[in-house]
């Protein structure tokens, strides 16, 4: 066989099971081989996920699921007792089990048994012929909070899928969250073992046409999340909107994260739990959108501490830069002494200290162009572009690469983009003055808005926040292991420090939630976010201890009104619960007011 004919009958090869010619030793023969891929029966077990105390909270397990006649009659009674259950519970399981539009037309429906359950309906099969029953493997959840982390199989969860496509349509992509077990679903499902031969005609193997593939288990997976924490923090925000998120500043490890209204885990995938799904779907506060990712709203005066460090770093100001409280320029709601320094104006929030603060910033003119008056516009246009590149060195206006699904970006507004919304590239700085209050355009992320605070407890760096500390046998991924820097120097977040714990002190907006007594400085900053929809959205982050800080927390409850009466009490309780493990005597009322509030959703 010529060179040219064997080319031509390797074209010719067909896939999955491509043929290929191969030379033999004399020139005039070929042999034809056969690609084949011969996938290895042993199936990986799906890796579980531990919490950072390496307890189980979730893991494959087996299910028994009790499969119902599509139409009655069927005897309730003797079913109910043959499972071992109260005369009303089987109508109550069969009633959860069907969403709203199904539930006046009866069955088909699936019950999850326990194995117990299971074998008694194995034993009395013959007398049940009507009633089926499978098992199989499912992903089961040791613990009811965390939902919003831990998430769920997406092979698990195609009848929520179904659900969620009726019932939100253009909302469906919101209300998709895997978590971690999306996220890092390749990891936890391992692979299979698979080899390549060549084959020929006889079935003889001929060497290999690809590497072969090694069978690997699933890794586990074991989470930064702190669980007795994670469930304090679920109370304390309940039925209320909004979210918490704590961190480690000295890691990045994420030590709770709250998305309310809250859920137990499990709803999304359990195939009876089809009426709590719909429930979910249809509430107006939209409990399964996963807020602390996804949501990016204006963080009010806690953005204060990015505009004054930036300032700080451009010589805008200086920590003993004072400025009148003059209620011409912007309003202030706190009756409070002389901001004559940068710790009063944080102390006392007071807007228009931060106002001149910003305006210092973006209105600057060198001097060597003051007498122009066309430079003013491009001098404004240049200042805004330098203190959006300082802000988005604290990972602001872009995604952090936290690993859970679907992170929002948040936004910092561009002189192109005031141009455009202003219809004039000559804005002045009246027109723009609201991001000196962290208001207006500027939106941040519950994950950005910890991370920004971590960064200050930090004095000017931070590791990616994540939620997962080793896979397997190893750490976490590599990219939570590279520290970042801001572009604003250290001493100038040091000068940030004495008014933050100003604030949790006498006179300061948030002095009611001091830590003091139990020996803990907490350092914070309020924030009241304007909302001419509703109620206002408090806020809140701070960091403790203020010398050595281990938690960075930020809040945000929507309508929840004052930062430092519905935000800050949530913090420095979590705070409180991580650092001493339990809440001071003095504090047990406080703590038992909110989570009152958290219960009915206000």
């Amino acid at each position: 066989m010529s060179l040219l004919a064997g080319f031509l009958l390797l074209a010719a090869c067909s896939s999955p099971e491509q043929q290929i010619g191969v030379q033999t030793q004399t020139v005039d023969t070929s042999v034809l081989y056969t690609r084949r891929r011969v996938v290895l029966p042993d199936l990986p077990q799906r890796g579980r996920i531990l919490d950072r105390r390496d307890s189980v909270l979730v893991a494959t397990r087996p299910q028994y699921l009790l499969k119902l006649p599509r139409r009655p009659p069927l005897d309730t009674l003797a079913l109910g007792q043959l499972l071992g259950w109260g005369p009303r519970t089987l109508q109550q399981r069969i009633t959860a089990a069907l969403p709203y539009e199904e539930a006046a037309a009866g069955y088909p429906v699936q019950l999850s048994l326990t194995k117990a359950e299971a074998e008694r309906v194995r034993r009395h099969s013959k007398e049940w012929p009507a009633l089926t029953l499978t098992q199989g493997r499912q992903r089961a959840y040791t613990t009811s909070v965390g939902a919003s982390v831990l998430g769920y199989m997406g092979a698990e969860a195609q009848a929520f899928f179904s659900q969620a496509k009726r019932y939100r349509r253009g909302r469906f992509y919101q209300l998709r969250n895997g978590g971690i077990e999306g996220y890092y679903n390749g990891l936890l499902s391992g692979h299979r073992g698979a080899q390549h031969p060549l084959v020929d005609a006889q079935g003889q193997e001929h060497g290999k046409w690809a590497p072969d593939t090694a069978f690997q288990q699933g890794q586990d997976l074991h989470l930064t999340l702190d669980l007795p924490l994670q469930a304090y923090a679920e109370k304390l925000l309940g039925r209320r909107k909004g979210y918490l998120v704590a961190i480690d500043p000295r890691t990045g490890e994420i030590l709770s994260f709250v998305s309310a209204p809250v859920y137990k885990t499990g709803i999304i995938t359990a195939p009876d739990q089809a009426a709590a799904r719909a429930k979910l779907l249809y509430h107006e506060d939209m409990p399964l959108l996963n807020r602390p990712a996804m949501l990016a709203n204006p963080p009010g005066s806690v953005f204060k501490l990015v505009n004054a460090a930036v300032a700080l770093q451009l010589g805008a100001i200086s920590p003993a830069t004072s400025f009148r409280c003059d209620q011409s320029l912007i309003s202030c709601v706190h009756r409070h002494p002389p901001a004559n320094s940068l710790a009063a104006g944080l102390k006392y929030s007071c807007n228009p200290y931060f106002y001149q603060v910003m305006r210092n910033l973006i209105d600057h003119v060198p001097d060597s162009l003051a007498l122009d008056s066309a430079a003013a516009p491009h001098a404004r246009h240049a200042n805004l572009a330098l203190w959006r590149r300082y802000a988005r060195s604290f990972g602001l206006d872009s995604v952090l690469g936290v690993d859970i699904p679907r992170e929002a970006p948040g936004f910092l507004p561009t002189p192109a983009y005031y141009d455009k919304a202003r219809g004039t590239p000559n804005w002045t700085y009246r027109s723009v003055y609201s991001l000196s209050i962290g208001q207006g355009e500027i939106n941040l992320t519950g994950l950005q808005m910890a991370n920004m605070v971590a960064i200050v407890a930090n004095r000017g760096w931070y590791y990616t926040p994540h939620l997962v500390r080793s896979v397997g046998a190893g750490g976490p991924l590599p990219r939570f292991t590279e520290k970042h820097y801001t572009l604003v120097d250290s001493v100038n977040f040091a000068a940030l420090v004495p008014g933050m714990v100003a604030v949790m002190q006498r006179g300061g907006t948030a002095e009611a939630a001091s830590l003091a007594d139990v020996g803990i400085t907490v350092a914070g900053k309020t924030g009241t976010v304007e909302n001419d929809e509703g109620d206002d959205h408090a806020a809140f982050v701070g960091f403790a201890p203020a010398d050595n800080p281990r938690i960075a927390v930020a809040v945000y409850i929507e309508n929840g009104g004052f930062g430092a009466t519905a935000a800050a009490p949530c913090a420095v309780l979590v705070m409180e619960k991580y650092l001493r493990g339990s809440i001071a005597p003095r504090r047990k009322r406080w703590e038992a007011r909110v989570q009152r509030r958290a219960q009915h959703g206000y």
